[in-house]
């Protein structure tokens, strides 16, 4: 960490925070109140804000390739891998081969040697792909095998890959029925609170809908829940989820990918989870 002047005392960045120490080189509890204007720390200030903003993009960025298992150039992620926040970001992620089978853990990158990976054996290895995958973990084999691994190793994933929640499609459901009512009416006091939680989860509102875009098997889909369309202040409730492709038109269930399906199911269970229950309770 570097210091930099500020009147009759130093101040630096410390994990986002500026911090001070006074000309005896002491560390202050705080910044005194007559720095807080000083263009030293109002620099850092904003550099703290700059990178806090960074490293969710980065984070947002590489969980969007994992979700929608994008390949990505090996010359990208060893361009970004010094980076600090892209580091935190990709750090661990299981790394599979063009045969889909997992190659291992992501630990190391370097442009000339390759990626650094510890695989399936806990010995760490180096593989030189033109490509980078990132699977969804929909699509891994053996996933609870895979996290009861990753905790033993030691495994911290900053995106979440191993441990995030994933759905499967039931052998059982109508291939040709067009909607899934598992999580449809979840009942929210106003419509504005729903449509908050939407976007404090990263989902977007359009037209009515809450939606979530994923690209699988080189095709676009669009899972909707319907949320309502009226006043903000009026009460509401969850709809039927369902997926439409690129043009807008419905699919039929049976022609929706594993990754389309688990990603659905995720947001209009998470849009459910925060249904107001008292009220709920009270209408039964």
């Amino acid at each position: 960490m570097g210091w930099v002047t500020a009147g009759d005392y130093e101040v630096g960045l410390d994990g986002g925070k500026v911090v001070c120490r006074n000309a005896a080189g002491r560390r202050l509890k705080s910044v005194p109140a007559k720095l807080a204007e000083d263009p030293a720390v109002m620099g850092l200030r904003q550099l703290a804000e700059w990178l806090e903003r960074h490293e969710r993009q980065c984070l947002t960025d590489v969980e969007k390739w994992m979700v929608r298992s994008l390949p990505v150039p090996f010359a990208v992620i060893a361009r970004v891998w010094p980076d600090p926040a892209w580091q935190s970001a990709l750090r661990d992620l299981v790394v599979t081969g063009p045969d889909h089978e997992v190659a291992g853990f992501l630990r190391d990158v370097d442009l000339d040697r390759g990626l650094g990976l510890v695989d399936l054996d806990g010995d760490s290895v180096r593989i030189t792909p033109e490509l980078v995958r990132l699977p969804h973990p929909v699509l891994l084999d053996d996933l609870e095998d895979l996290r009861e691994f990753a905790v033993e190793i030691g495994v911290e994933q900053r995106a979440q890959q191993l441990f995030r929640e994933v759905w499967h499609r039931p052998a059982a459901v109508d291939a040709e029925a067009t909607t899934v009512d598992d999580y449809a009416g979840g009942a929210f006091k106003q419509l504005r609170f729903l449509q908050g939680r939407v976007t404090q989860h990263g989902y977007r509102v359009r037209g009515g809908n809450a939606v979530c875009s994923v690209r699988e098997d080189s095709r676009g889909v669009e899972a909707r829940v319907w949320i309502g369309d009226y006043d903000g202040f009026e009460q509401t409730e969850t709809g039927p989820l369902m997926w439409a492709d690129d043009a807008g038109r419905v699919l039929k269930l049976g022609q929706v990918g594993p990754v389309a399906w688990s990603e659905g199911m995720r947001m209009a269970a998470t849009l459910f989870a925060g249904r107001d229950i008292e009220d709920e309770e009270q209408a039964a």
